[in-house]
């Protein structure tokens, strides 16, 4: 098969807040509906958080994500990556439970602990519909990110054996050893899903030498026994998307990562954002990896053996 760009839209994220845009999805019909229309617009795999439905705030119940599961699962075939990232202010076993009980074919994982600063967004932001919002992002100040060696351990016990593979999440190039750990050690089998991450504070920049680096860590790390992804926050969001799709690599965007479509205009959808990226891919002479070739790059169990 030639080689095809596989585009990942994350819907909704734990990050960004209600007040921030009032197109991020929040209820379980919104978070459905801005994936079934990513899907549409050519990402082939959709990266998945969930909400409360009132507040907005993170929510990492089992229950909460059923709702728009079943409806993405009925009407679309695009691959399902369901988050244990969740919020850094969870516990891993709290971040884990969504993806242990429905099974996805694809599910994200930290790999490493990280500070994880939020806080530079209160000088952009002043006014907040919830309480929880500028406490969550006041609260960075003094937040690690924990995914130990211990928590990443019990990620991989508890989801190994039902088949799902990962999206790791490298947010700097210790990241990428400690996937390389767990990998000699048996407890991840190739090819990697490595999806490196730029331009959150407290991880590594969005400046092009650094992704470069990351690119060539991975390498030598990895070999040709990985697929390599990148996501870059906000404004970087495209420029890195473009340049990693220059090298070969895989993108992700959408309102997880960047809640622009350019500058001073806020994307109203995440569909919007896939076709900007599509846009690019297509203009550097590059083809869209359908869901199914993606299941092909990523060596995935199959849309019929989820859990919804």
């Amino acid at each position: 098969m030639p080689s095809k760009v596989i585009i990942s839209c994350a819907i909704t994220g734990s990050i960004h807040t209600p007040s921030m845009s009032p197109y991020l999805p929040v209820t379980a019909a919104e978070i459905a509906d801005s994936a079934l229309g990513a899907a549409e617009a050519g990402a082939a795999i959709v990266h998945l958080h969930a909400r409360d439905p009132e507040t907005g705030k993170p929510d990492q119940s089992p229950e909460a994500f059923e709702p728009f599961l079943k409806v993405i699962k009925q009407s679309s075939d695009v691959v399902v990556n369901l988050t244990t990232g969740g919020s850094p202010y969870m516990s891993v076993e709290e971040r884990v439970r969504p993806a242990a009980v429905w099974k996805p074919e694809v599910a994200s994982l930290n790999m490493g602990s990280m500070n994880f600063g939020l806080f530079p967004m209160l000088k952009r932001y002043k006014e907040f519909k919830h309480e929880w919002e500028p406490a969550m992002l006041e609260g960075s100040h003094d937040l690690v990110f924990r995914n130990s060696f211990k928590d990443i351990r019990y990620a991989l016990d508890t989801l190994n054996e039902t088949g799902t593979r990962y999206e790791f999440e490298c947010y700097d190039t210790s990241h990428l050893h400690n996937l390389h750990y767990f990998w000699m050690e048996g407890l991840v089998k190739a090819p990697l899903f490595i999806q490196t991450c730029f331009g959150l504070l407290g991880g590594i920049g969005a400046h092009p030498e650094e992704v470069l680096h990351m690119k060539r860590t991975a390498d030598r790390l990895f070999g040709d026994q990985y697929r390599w992804s990148v996501l870059a926050a906000g404004k970087n969001q495209m420029p890195v998307a473009a340049q990693a799709a220059a090298m070969g690599g895989h993108v992700r965007v959408g309102l997880e990562d960047s809640l622009w479509l350019g500058a001073g205009q806020l994307a109203t959808t995440n569909a919007e954002q896939v076709t900007r990226v599509r846009q690019i891919l297509e203009g550097l002479g590059l083809e869209i990896a359908t869901p199914d070739e993606a299941r092909r790059i990523l060596d995935l169990k199959g849309g019929d053996k989820v859990g919804f």
